[in-house]
């Protein structure tokens, strides 16, 4: 079933950036990654043959989920803080501290333009992460330039080299007023926050002067400059400059189902995502507000500074009911982070209805298919038989039915053969067959539009005998026949008991398969209870004053023979079985136990 999931899932991929996310049987995250095309990205790990680390990886995947982004550098810094957030155990380059540095505008008399790797809250301005560590360098050296600090790390006696170029802004030489400090900060916030276009400008003249006075290596350097300005400084919507903790709530509505995500930033980074999906009932707006309203409730869910809403839901009676602040974002990053959240609510919706379509096609659409294969009118419902025992002891039949391609457990059966000694698939089969359809037509309930059997020509010729020569119907039946490694290979059906042709990545072929596979999962679980339960009564059965009552108390309350051999007497007397028996009992198991 994860394999089919996953298939119906890389199929509604989008052709977008973003992250992917990996999850195991357990629903632990495993593995996050980036794409700068999701589809593309996710379908190669089940594609084509892997080894090592990513087989292992691809052998552990159950399901998978997506986030997708406005670039692909956002998916790269989205990345960073789900890894360092989730700590995914195939993750390993990212796990401990990001390779990805921070520019950081510190917190000191003397302030200074610094590269680090670690955000703290100590009153500095931070920005980034930058994916591109050697631009992020030369950047820092290019605002040191137009924008100078303190350059040295040590306060020098007398005014540095860099002072006199006009990269240090001289603390070393004189007092710099806070004023004067607190202009040159503004400048160099302004230009990390993205306001550079006067900036890009004026190297761009640069650059085209010493191209036209053929001093190519000059120009070089001014388009390297641009270069590096806009690897590092241009908008991002995932990751914000200050730490303001804030919550983005946006939807998507269609065909009565409403699609909710919150996304989380919590110390200036996207930490988390959640998504809902449910029908709805009221206007979305209404739906949305309510839920938001509740969302708060759950003491789990605390309340950030700012909460982030489209502006179609009522932004005041939010706030006066959250006490908060609830913005509604016109431009800007939130706004694109906004926009965002709504898309993956869209993209999360979208998907949810076509691996209904693909569930509805695998279905119906391969009942339809395999119909048409055999020759059929459409097969509304199919039963399947399949036998099990061991060298023919406990010998057991179990049926399964599916209707319109979907398992009917309520309609599943289990027999116990009765009158057949050792292993004999054609009189068991007749038995089984006899019994099942004999009591329907009793009592009059709905026949089957196919019966298959797990097996070959034995089970079907002795199926259709019972059928037709002693109920008087015409049912379909068909086998389940397999290859030399004992998988399902396809059906043989008719007088002759020919082999029916089904393509192997065909919807009838994966429903015979999972009718297979299901028959013979439930014949063998079982055939293993049979066996349990026998192996534990044989012994109680020939015990005096053990009758069927007290045998009931008996395994209803050990369950198993290790249980009931460890017990004591006065534990089976509280079960309301008097002492001698008790005392038999234990006679009994430890003249049976091993020497």
């Amino acid at each position: 079933m994860a394999a089919e999931l996953i298939e119906h899932k890389l199929q509604l991929l989008p052709d977008l950036p973003g992250c992917y996310i990996m999850k195991n049987s357990s629903e632990e995250i495993i593995y996050i990654g980036k794409a700068k095309n999701l589809k593309n990205r996710v379908r190669s790990y089940f594609r084509g043959e892997h080894t090592g680390k990513t087989k292992r990886l691809v052998d552990d995947i159950v399901d998978f989920e997506t986030i997708v982004t406005g670039s692909d550098k956002e998916a790269l810094l989205l990345e960073v803080t789900l890894i360092q957030k989730h700590q995914p155990k195939y993750n390993i380059r990212l796990k401990r501290g990001t390779s990805y540095p921070y520019l950081k505008i510190t917190n000191e008399k003397d302030p200074q333009l610094v590269i680090t790797s670690d955000v703290e809250q100590d009153g500095g301005y931070y920005f980034g992460p930058y994916p591109d560590v050697w631009a992020a360098s030369e950047t820092k050296q290019l605002i040191q330039k137009i924008y100078p600090l303190r350059k040295c790390n040590g306060y020098q006696k007398r005014a540095c080299l860099y002072y006199h170029i006009g990269q240090c802004i001289g603390p070393c030489d004189h007092e710099i007023p806070k004023e004067e400090y607190d202009r040159q900060i503004s400048r160099i916030r302004s230009f990390l926050n993205g306001n550079v276009t006067d900036i890009k400008r004026d190297l761009k003249e640069k650059m085209q002067e010493a191209s036209e006075e053929m001093n190519y290596e000059r120009a070089g350097e001014f388009r390297d400059q641009i270069s590096y300005i806009e690897r590092t400084v241009e908008k991002q919507s995932i990751i914000s400059n200050d730490f303001t903790p804030r919550d983005f709530f946006n939807y998507y509505m269609d065909k009565g189902w409403l699609s909710i995500q919150v996304f989380f930033v919590r110390q200036a980074t996207l930490i988390k995502r959640e998504a809902t999906m449910f029908p709805i009932i009221d206007t979305p707006e209404e739906e949305v507000l309510s839920f938001i309203l509740q969302y708060y409730q759950d003491a789990n869910n605390q309340k950030p500074k700012e909460i982030y809403v489209p502006e179609n839901l009522d932004q005041k009676m939010l706030e006066e009911a959250l006490e908060t602040k609830v913005r509604v974002p016109k431009k800007g990053r939130k706004k694109e982070l906004l926009d965002l959240t709504g898309k993956n609510s869209e993209l999360a919706l979208k998907e949810k209805f076509r691996l209904i379509e693909m569930k509805e096609r695998k279905t119906t659409g391969a009942t339809e298919e395999l119909s048409r294969a055999m020759g059929l009118p459409y097969i509304e419902r199919i039963e399947a038989f399949d036998h099990s025992n061991i060298q023919g002891s406990n010998p057991v039949s179990a049926m399964v039915s599916f209707k319109d391609g979907v398992a009917d457990k309520t309609n599943y059966r289990k027999y116990k053969i009765k009158t057949v000694v050792g292993s004999n698939e054609y009189a068991t089969t007749q038995e089984v067959i006899r019994r099942r359809y004999s009591r329907l037509l009793k009592e009059k309930k709905p026949l089957p539009d196919l019966i298959l059997m797990d097996g070959g020509k034995i089970q079907v010729n002795a199926a259709v005998d019972v059928l037709r020569n002693e109920l008087s119907l015409a049912i379909p039946v068909a086998g389940m026949v397999k290859d030399n490694k004992h998988r399902t290979a396809g059906l043989i059906f008719g007088e002759d008991l020919e082999p029916v042709i089904l393509d192997a990545r065909s919807q009838a072929f994966h429903l015979v398969q999972r009718i297979q596979e299901e028959v013979h999962r439930f014949a063998i679980t079982f055939h293993r209870n049979v066996r349990s339960k026998n192996s534990f009564t044989s012994q109680l059965d020939d015990i005096d004053g053990v009758g069927p009552k007290t045998r009931t108390k008996v395994l209803r309350h050990f369950k198993s023979m290790k249980r009931l051999k460890e017990a004591d007497i006065e534990e089976m007397i509280q079960l309301g079985i008097s002492r001698k028996v008790a005392e038999r009992i234990k006679e009994k198991l430890e003249q049976s136990a091993p020497s």
